[in-house]
């Protein structure tokens, strides 16, 4: 026995001493290999953002030289963040860590792929810089004639169309990177950090504007053929009144006819909708919908054919009645404008006077609204004793002296802000585009540029209301939206609450006396589209006799309303979503938002979990965490 013992001793001493070996060979190559590049990672990420910064400074003065050195300086620095970053990712082997360092090795990867198409980008457009005012200094385009100013910009995207294909498929490359990474791997904070929602939110935001450019190039390639660099184009511009609000936006109350021939842009007719609807003299029969819920009309007029919340299907009914027209034009586009459009213009431009008349973007007293709206009004409904023709031609001549300005200015000056509120607006349902090709209209549409009722898989809801004979109160009414989703037994049941206010007092409305007449009670024919086979178990609000219909691939539950000044009024639809959307995992809904329409507050409530608070500005996709 006493022999025994210290052979058992000596050899747990064996044991621990190898063990702490090991260890210390761990902690060594920990070091070396994991906490000495990790660091090195972390100080030039710190490098990296300092110099991103200057980058992005240098990009807003539109002096592309600047930014070109700026971007290769940066590009350098990011190549020494890449090599420190390699070796950490041998850990992808490693269980547990592997996946998030294959996230960030997607990530750094991605990160090249920007940095490349950012490249491709600047020496596609820097031969071009002087012409578009991209460099320090007087620009030769300013000095170029107003006419001559689009007619080098259509050159321009001409000269760099080669180069877009090359862009998109390296975007597309880091999309796919991008895609990889899951940010439900990851906890929801750390250290008191946000982090899931963080990454979510990051991801979200690089890849819709990756996908846009993607998505854009048919559009982008076809830009030079759209402002007629091989043939005069000729296009439709509808104006919307979004404050007599209809299915596509708003009451189609003048058009105007614009010509474009290498870019040399004409206004070629500018005039009231009334007066096109003047020179159709044989109509379809009068749509029911018309019959129902407007007011002492008793022909279908082309100034109500947009009576489908799908812009495509208005068109096809505008050009049922527009074909019929003695004054009808071929056209290769209808580009339709709302009030929004006009007032952004001139907040960029400043005070522009047409026909004697100045309209500003400044807000008026009287309609608490911007003063071009009310002086628009003033001018096209406030009723006179004496005959004004073409009353809201004026709308048509606007428009054109805003483009005028906006060519007539050097782009480094405007440019910039003018096209980032133009994709806004676009976005935003403010301008919506139509083509008669097939090819540009399939580009608009995969933008979601063209006012089209999507298909969706999961969820959906879309909330559209038609001001019928309801003067110009949607300047006065707002909405809010509450919904509530509940999951139980195998069912889901949703409960939209629309509540409309109007906290304005009546106008006088007695035209006799020249009244102007903007806030009248509202007469509010309702349409919500919801997931093709939902139920209607409940409507309640609607003054009519409540339909259910299937359209546009969606169920539609139909209902009429009116909101009076100073007044307000609730709708209350509750209705079971069909089977197949019956499972709470991977639960998506897709809500689409009214062209025309601003200030919409929504509240979106799943199984007592909030997805979505706020203001919806654009059509908006909510997943269930």
């Amino acid at each position: 026995m006493p022999l025994i013992k210290p052979f058992k001793k000596s050899k747990k001493r064996s044991i621990l001493s190898a063990f702490a070996v090991l260890l210390a060979l761990l902690v060594v190559l920990g070091y070396f290999y994991i906490y000495k590049p990790a660091v090195a990672v972390y100080a030039h990420a710190q490098v990296l953002r300092a110099k991103a910064v200057a980058l992005k400074e240098a990009l807003k003065q539109n002096d592309i030289a600047l930014a070109h050195s700026e971007l290769t300086a940066f590009k350098q620095d990011y190549q020494q963040f890449v090599d420190k970053s390699q070796k950490l990712f041998w850990l992808k082997a490693v269980p547990f860590l592997g996946s998030y360092v294959t996230d960030y090795e997607n990530a750094v990867l991605a990160g090249q792929d920007f940095i490349l198409a950012g490249e491709k980008v600047i020496e596609a457009v820097e031969p071009h810089a002087d012409l578009l005012g991209l460099k320090k200094g007087e620009s030769s385009f300013i000095e170029k004639p107003v006419e001559e100013r689009i007619k080098t910009a259509v050159y321009t995207l001409e000269k760099i169309k080669p180069d877009i294909n090359e862009i998109s498929q390296i975007l597309d490359r880091a999309n796919k990177r991008l895609e990889e990474i899951d940010p439900n791997h990851y906890p929801e904070k750390l250290g008191g950090y946000e982090v899931r929602s963080v990454l979510l939110s990051s991801k979200q935001q690089v890849l819709g504007l990756t996908e846009l450019f993607v998505s854009a190039k048919p559009l982008l390639e076809n830009l030079p053929e759209i402002l007629g660099s091989d043939k005069e184009k000729t296009y439709l511009v509808l104006f919307q009144n979004d404050k007599e609000l209809r299915a596509t936006g708003g009451f189609w109350t003048a058009y105007a006819i614009f010509k474009i021939d290498k870019g040399n842009i004409k206004l070629e007719k500018s005039s009231d909708i009334y007066d096109l609807d003047s020179t159709i003299a044989k109509r379809p029969p009068l749509p029911e919908k018309i019959k129902k819920y407007h007011l002492n009309v008793n022909q279908f007029y082309i100034r109500d054919a947009n009576l489908s919340p799908d812009f495509v299907e208005s068109v096809k009914l505008f050009n049922s009645l527009y074909d019929n027209s003695s004054q009808r034009v071929e056209y290769d586009g209808i580009i339709a404008i709302d009030t929004y459009i006009l007032v952004d213009l001139l907040d960029i431009f400043g005070d522009t006077q047409v026909q004697g008349v100045v309209f500003s973007s400044r807000t008026e007293p009287k309609c608490d609204c911007p003063q071009a709206i009310y002086r628009l009004f003033d001018i096209i409904d406030r009723p006179t004793p004496y005959l004004r023709e073409n009353r809201k031609g004026i709308l048509g001549d606007l428009t054109y002296a805003l483009f005028r300005k906006a060519i007539g200015f050097s782009p480094s000056r405007y440019w910039g802000r003018l096209v980032n509120t133009m994709i806004e607006n676009m976005q935003h349902k403010h301008l919506i585009l139509y083509f008669t090709d097939e090819n540009l209209q399939k580009a608009v549409e995969g933008l979601n540029y063209a006012g089209r009722i999507r298909n969706y898989s999961g969820d959906y809801l879309h909330i559209n209301n038609v001001n019928f004979a309801g003067a110009k109160s949607n300047m006065f009414v707002s909405q809010e939206v509450v919904s509530t989703t509940q999951f139980e037994s195998g069912k889901v049941v949703r409960t939209v609450k629309i509540i409309y206010k109007n906290p304005y007092p009546h106008s006088d409305c007695n035209l006799e006396r020249g009244g102007l007449c903007l806030n009248a009670t509202l007469r509010n024919w309702l349409r919500v589209y919801v997931p093709e086979g939902s139920k209607l178990i409940e409507f309640k609000g609607s003054k009519t006799k409540v339909e259910t219909y299937t359209e546009l691939n969606k169920t539609v539950f139909e209902g009429f309303l009116t909101v009076t000044p100073q007044g307000k009024a609730e709708v209350e639809i509750t209705y079971e979503l069909p089977a197949d959307l019956a499972s709470k995992e991977n639960y998506s809904l897709l809500i689409q938002k009214q062209p025309g329409t601003e200030g919409d507050k929504f509240t979106v409530t799943v199984d007592n979990k909030g997805i979505f608070s706020g203001v919806l500005e654009t059509d908006t996709e909510l997943k269930l965490q």
